[in-house]
């Protein structure tokens, strides 16, 4: 199993606070792997204008760092901050990287005055492209991200190696949402691009479990004619696609992705007051379904927040916290690191039909049930 963790609050906090955290789960994982996901960002150094796109990743050489800056600029981006890790090597281990970057860019002009759906597509692009050039290399350059207000962080190791390492504990950086996943290794190899969380257009997920479904919803997702759909160095990574296509191709609302990867039974749908469309839904998508156990947890680019089980409810996450501030994590004492100062009694774990939103003004938790009616009317 994997290790999972989640903050979200109104103010600001460090990512160093999330992986104290996964510290406190440290017998879920390996080491094999860590990936974070921060949104809401502040820089201490750098007034952040969420207007820039933020390039996340890694240069493993003085080659791969001049590749980028010649890729970007001839791409027309014009470069507003480079953040600078204060590194403490000494944390370094087997590691021997060239450069982790988080780097602020302006658009080119012809992208100023365009449709979202028109930057966004460049934006994907532009980070596929760079990281097309790094597996042409020999993996010498990763990217994890290139997103308004989103920095991506992965790295082989333990959460507070990494943190030391990169001196998260320093407050250079705080953010308003921070995702972080402690990685067992199991069925595939060492790989970066294999660290959850995922990222595609905004849309992040991270996964606790195993996807024995994944071939054959992979192979869907490939079909489809988006580019983003790509990668899968990790069988978790169609959760997070699954979830774009839900939000941003079938422009459903966010209680659908439920329906989608795990959809009630038939005879369930029969009562159900939209089971004519339900079953239209799960027809349509049956390629989609999920096979267990996961437990899946997510944020959306308006700082929406989730959490939701599959069936057989084998991977555990307790959601707790309280106005302003909630944490999502695999184990409870995870919660209690991140939210020392709850009513734990008010704590929630999902069951099976439960979709666990943590909404943008963070004031209560909304649990949402496949048996309910969701807002079909948000669909456009």
């Amino acid at each position: 199993m994997c290790r999972l963790a989640l903050k979200t609050a109104n103010e600001p906090f460090s990512p160093y606070e999330v992986l104290k955290a996964m510290e406190a789960m440290k017998e879920g994982y390996d080491g094999s792997g860590l990936g974070l996901l921060l949104r809401g960002l502040e820089f201490e150094d750098f007034k952040y204008n969420p207007r820039f796109p933020i390039l996340s990743g890694i240069a493993e050489n003085k080659k791969a760092w001049k590749r980028l800056d010649q890729f970007m600029e001839k791409r027309g981006y014009e470069l507003k901050y480079d953040h600078k890790f204060h590194m403490d090597r000494s944390h370094m281990g087997d590691m021997d990287r060239y450069r982790y970057f988080l780097r602020a860019y302006r658009m080119p002009e012809e992208f100023q005055g365009k449709e979202m759906e028109d930057r966004e597509g460049e934006l994907l692009e532009t980070r596929l492209a760079l990281r097309k050039d790094g597996e042409a290399h020999g993996g010498d350059l990763s990217v994890f991200s290139f997103w308004p207000d989103v920095a991506m962080i992965k790295e082989v190791g333990w959460p507070l190696q990494v943190g030391n390492l990169l001196s998260l504990h320093d407050s250079q950086i705080q953010s308003r949402v921070c995702m972080a996943q402690g990685r067992q290794n199991t069925n595939y190899g060492i790989n970066l691009y294999a660290c959850h969380p995922f990222f595609v257009q905004g849309i992040s997920t991270m996964t606790n479990g195993e996807n024995t479904a994944f071939v054959p919803i992979r192979d869907w997702l490939l079909g489809r004619p988006f580019k983003g759909y790509m990668g899968y160095q990790s069988d978790s990574e169609v959760f997070t696609h699954i979830l774009h296509y839900t939000l941003k191709e079938l422009r459903l609302p966010l209680q659908a992705y439920k329906h989608i990867i795990t959809p009630l039974s038939l005879k369930e749908l029969d009562g159900h007051p939209q089971g004519d469309f339900l079953i239209g839904l799960r027809n349509a998508c049956r390629r989609l379904i999920i096979d267990g156990p996961n437990a899946v947890i997510g944020t959306l680019p308006d700082e929406t927040c989730l959490l939701v089980m599959d069936h057989k409810k084998l991977r555990p996450a307790t959601v707790g916290g309280r106005e302003g501030v909630w944490a999502i994590a695999s184990e409870m004492c995870g919660v209690d690191a991140m939210v020392p100062d709850r009513d734990p009694s008010l704590d929630f774990q999902p069951m099976r039909e439960h979709t666990v939103i943590i909404p943008p003004d963070r004031k209560e938790l909304e649990i949402w049930s496949q048996f309910d009616q969701f807002p079909l009317s948000l669909a456009a």
